[in-house]
């Protein structure tokens, strides 16, 4: 029987930058941050980590650098998602002789493949490397998406664990949940999805907004894995449109740069990610101060 990698609030942490270099003593900052509001898990080199500019050699050595800098605390998942099979078998080998807990392997991207492909492509990495694995379905990022016919077949492989479920499809989600049951665990993708997906049976999200409100994302999933899904509700609606404000340009952009008027200091974004419009930064920041953020000016 399968054990869910975590459960609770997991944060695709961002990566710090100076210039074009990792920031390895704000990561460290980050790290204790999310430590210290309760977070289960953290993921590194995920789309939030941009992980799409990250060197081979450099992705590795952060995830080294966060697996050993946690040391236990909390799960550490990688990502390790590629358009090309053998990078992620390579990645996740890494990944694993680290001492990660688990990986995020996302579909493939611009070359794409069909559904076959996709259970060819998992199930390949799944077989090479025994560490547990979180698919990642967001077609809006790759261009291709997971059917619930294909994670059925994919649940049936003992190191694929479950799913972050991004796609923003409820339909897919349960049916995905009647055809895989517990075979197939899931997480939310998207921080306005948790309630209601949490309410289907998901286990948790892994979120972006936690990157500033890391105790509030935990106190958000509690509330719904205590079955309190009233409290739960208002808890959201509380920040339902910072949630929404920080999609308001690609991410992770607009997180980014929320941390950075929050002080934290976590540096650029590498091209081709740029900086906000004016016009979105400052809706950016009227959502911050509804809900009561300080903004360093």
């Amino acid at each position: 029987m399968k054990t869910p990698i975590f459960t609770g609030a997991a944060t695709a942490i961002v990566t710090p930058f100076k210039g074009y270099e990792i920031d390895y003593d704000k990561m460290a900052e980050l790290i204790e941050m999310q430590y210290a509001g309760g977070i289960s898990a953290i993921v590194v080199c995920g789309t939030t980590g941009e992980n799409a500019t990250q060197p081979v050699a450099e992705h590795e050595q952060l995830v080294d650098f966060c697996v050993k800098h946690n040391a236990g605390r909390m799960k550490v998942i990688a990502g390790v998602g590629s358009n090309d099979t053998m990078t992620s078998i390579r990645l996740a080998e890494s990944a694993k002789k680290s001492g990660a807990d688990g990986i995020l392997m996302v579909t493939p991207y611009y070359n794409k493949t069909t559904q076959r492909g996709l259970v060819q492509h998992f199930s390949t990495v799944a077989d090479k490397v025994d560490i547990p694995m979180i698919l990642y379905n967001v077609p809006s990022r790759t261009g291709i998406g997971l059917t619930a016919e294909t994670y059925k077949i994919l649940s049936k492989h003992p190191n694929i664990n479950g799913i972050k479920e991004a796609s923003g499809d409820f339909s897919l989600f349960a049916r995905t949940r009647a055809l895989c049951g517990d075979d197939l665990f899931i997480w939310s993708g998207n921080d306005d999805n948790t309630v209601p997906m949490m309410s289907m049976g998901a286990l948790g999200v892994i979120s972006v907004a936690s990157n500033i409100l890391p105790q509030t994302v935990t106190d958000l999933c509690k509330l719904c894995l205590d079955g309190d899904f009233k409290a739960a509700t208002a808890l959201y609606c509380k920040y339902a449109d910072l949630f929404a404000k920080l999609f308001i340009e690609v991410n992770p952009i607009p997180v980014k740069t929320a941390m950075n008027l929050l002080g934290m200091k976590v540096g650029n974004m590498r091209l081709p990610l740029y900086d906000m419009a004016p016009e979105n930064l400052e809706k950016l920041k009227e959502s911050m101060k509804n809900v009561g953020l300080k903004i360093i000016e």
